[in-house]
C-alpha cells in the first residue's frame, strides 16, 4: 500500500489509523532517511493506541523506549547499532514476541533478526513537508493491520 501524505497532518492521520489498528504482537519496521519522520510516526501511532505522545522521543542515544498505551509500546531505534548481535542484546527477542507492538526506527539494519510476519514503513521524503509512505506486510498479522488501512 501507498500513502501520500501532502503536509505533517497526514503523517499524522496515518499514524493514529496504524495504532487504532494495531493488534498484541504487531512488529513495525521503519526506514527512511534522516528527518523523515519515522519518530514524528511513531508519536502518532502512540497516540493511536491511547497513549501521549509527549512520552515519544526519538531513541536513537538510549536505542529502546517504553510506552504505556492500550498496548505496551517499544520503541527502538537501529541507527547507531553496529551489529544484529548488538540489537539482540537490547532483549529484541523478547519484545518483538510478546503482547505489545514494537516499532523499529531504521529497522533495515537489522531486518535478519525480525520476524517474517512484520509491517514495513518505508518513508521517502517528497517534499519539505510531504512524505510517501510504501507499507508493505510480511504475514497473517501484519495483513490484517495493513487491511484495516486500506480505508485512508
Amino acid at each position: 500500500m501507498t500513502f501520500d501524505a501532502a503536509q505533517e497532518h497526514d503523517t499524522h492521520r496515518l499514524g493514529l489509523a496504524l495504532g487504532q489498528a494495531a493488534q498484541p504482537g504487531l512488529v513495525v519496521g521503519l526506514n527512511g532517511d534522516l528527518g523523515a519522520g519515522k519518530t514524528r510516526l511513531v508519536r502518532a501511532v502512540v497516540e493511536g493506541l491511547d497513549g501521549s505522545p509527549r512520552d515519544v522521543s526519538s531513541p536513537t542515544f538510549v536505542l529502546l523506549q517504553h510506552y504505556a498505551a492500550r498496548l505496551t509500546v517499544h520503541h527502538a531505534d537501529a541507527y547507531r547499532l553496529h551489529s544484529v548481535t548488538e540489537f539482540l542484546d537490547l532483549g529484541s527477542e523478547e519484545w518483538t514476541t510478546d503482547s505489545g507492538i514494537a516499532l523499529i526506527e531504521w529497522a533495515d539494519r537489522v531486518a535478519d533478526s525480525l520476524p517474517i510476519d512484520r509491517l514495513d514503513v518505508q518513508i521517502t521524503v517528497t517534499g519539505e513537508s510531504s512524505r510517501r509512505f510504501r507499507l508493505t506486510a510480511g504475514g497473517t498479522l501484519s495483513e490484517q493491520v495493513l487491511g484495516q488501512l486500506d480505508c485512508l
